[in-house]
């Protein structure tokens, strides 16, 4: 995790000195005009077997590690997170949000994917954290990634995992899901 971690970081700054290659990667996200408001007060749970000839995705956002994510602070900290929406896209199209700890799913066809979060925020060094993954999806198989948001003093890191089936079926159980709608 933490070699992990350090590549991302080693990653994001050779990549900040080429815009062209952030834009590229970026790519994976979705249009960043879109937005969503989401909910996640709803009994409703999708079916968690993969729909046929094709693979099911899971992301949940995991706030568990995350001090002070209640926002006992004023709304407008760093700190903030419970709240905080997070975009979550496929192959360069949004798929839906999640809000604080919460998961949505969809269906992705066989091949290889370009995952991609990004915190939805009007503060701009928010609306810049992104976090990505790819993977190879199979017929018939469920992935599992994880997303979290770590707040500092005055800065915060952002992440995506893929997590073991076990971890995943588990963050999804103690997780209510998130309906998002694009905002007009």
């Amino acid at each position: 995790m933490k070699t992990a971690v350090m590549i991302a970081i080693l990653s994001a700054m050779a990549f900040a000195q080429d815009p062209a290659a952030v834009e590229s990667i970026q790519a994976a996200c979705g249009p960043p005009s879109v937005n969503f408001s989401v909910n996640t007060d709803t009994p409703q749970r999708p079916n968690a077997q993969p729909v046929p000839g094709k693979g099911m995705v899971f992301v949940v956002e995991d706030l568990g590690q995350c001090i002070d994510c209640e926002g006992t602070r004023s709304p407008f900290s760093f700190t903030n997170v419970q709240s905080a929406i997070t975009k979550v896209g496929v192959d360069g199209a949004w798929v839906g949000a999640n809000k604080g700890n919460s998961y949505l799913s969809f269906a992705v066809t066989p091949g290889e994917h370009h995952l991609c979060i990004n915190w939805q925020s009007r503060i701009s060094e928010r609306s810049r954290a992104f976090a990505f993954a790819n993977f190879t999806a199979e017929a018939g198989k469920t992935y599992y990634f994880r997303e979290r948001v770590f707040p500092g003093r005055d800065d915060y890191s952002f992440d995506l995992d893929k997590v073991n089936s076990d971890e995943g079926k588990y963050l999804v159980a103690s997780s209510p899901y998130s309906v998002s709608k694009t905002k007009k």
